[in-house]
Order: C-alpha cells, then sequence, then structure tokens
C-alpha cells in the first residue's frame, strides 16, 4: 500500500510540474506578445514620407526699356480636369498658351498636341485642389508643365506657359 501511496504522490509531482512548465510558457509567449505591441505601437517610428522636390523656377524678366524676344505661340484648347480632393469632386477649366523658342519647333508642337495634352492633363489631374489655390501652386504647375513638354521635343524648347484661362471649382 506504501508503494501505491508513493506512485500517487510521484504522479501528482510529475502533473504539477506540467501545469508549472505550460503556465511558465504560456507566460512568456503572453510578454513576448506584450512587447511586440510596445514596440509597433510606441517605440517603432513610422517610415520618412517622400520628401516631395519643389522645384525653383527663376522667371527672366527683362531689363526695363529692352524689348524681350517674343517666339511662335501655341494654344492649347480649353479642357476640364478632375483634381484630387478629399471633400468631394473638385474641377480645372483651363486653357493654355505656350511660348516656343523658334518656328521649327511651331511645327512639331502642332503635331504632338495630343501627347502635349496628355501629359498637361495628367500633370494637373494629380494636383489637390489646395495646390491649385494658391500663386505658388500655379508657378510650380507651370513649371511642371514646361518641363514634361521639353522633355519630348526634339527640334526646340518651350521658353514660357502662359495661363490663358484657369478656374478651379
Amino acid at each position: 500500500m506504501a508503494e501505491k501511496e508513493e506512485k500517487d504522490v510521484q504522479a501528482e509531482g510529475t502533473g504539477g510540474k506540467k501545469k508549472l512548465i505550460i503556465l511558465i510558457a504560456a507566460g512568456v509567449v503572453l510578454l513576448l506578445g506584450i512587447g511586440a505591441a510596445v514596440y509597433f505601437l510606441v517605440l517603432k517610428k513610422p517610415p520618412p514620407e517622400e520628401e516631395v522636390k519643389n522645384e525653383q523656377v527663376e522667371m527672366v524678366q527683362p531689363a526695363p526699356g529692352e524689348e524681350a524676344d517674343i517666339g511662335p505661340m501655341v494654344d492649347i484648347n480649353e479642357f476640364i480636369v478632375n483634381i484630387i480632393s478629399e471633400e468631394g469632386t473638385h474641377y480645372v477649366k483651363a486653357s493654355l498658351t505656350l511660348e516656343l523658342n523658334n518656328d521649327a519647333v511651331l511645327e512639331e508642337a502642332n503635331k504632338r498636341m495630343p501627347q502635349i495634352r496628355d501629359a498637361i492633363l495628367l500633370l494637373i489631374g494629380n494636383k489637390t485642389f489646395e495646390e491649385l489655390q494658391d500663386l505658388q501652386g500655379k508657378k510650380q504647375l507651370k513649371a511642371e508643365i514646361k518641363n514634361k513638354i521639353n522633355s519630348f521635343l526634339k527640334t526646340g524648347r518651350v521658353k514660357n506657359v502662359y495661363l490663358t484661362d484657369f478656374v478651379v471649382q
């Protein structure tokens, strides 16, 4: 009978050890979970936002009394574009005129008008309502349009972009 009681005590001891090991393992897993949550929610810094490059464009002004050479002009007919906005739908209605640096590029610009209009529509469509409300945003847009069109013109360059009609609504 003493042997039976001894086996029962041993069985209870090993059962108690198993419970203790399970409790310790559960505690370790719980602590690791809490530690990971604290790290990701509190200590981890958010990834840096992409910097938006603001290209500074110098406006060349002729000296007073000096007449500036005016290049050939190409009108870009009126178009309407949806723009990015968090509070509803906004549109831009615009017409532009491009000043070119020589007569040879005038013919190329007329041939590439669908490509030019596409580039302008994509540039304006990726702007926000707030960006297009102020003067700096409009100057930035003009510079981007000029750079984009100059990237695919072969026989000359766009000297300036003039907004002949521009309504943001």
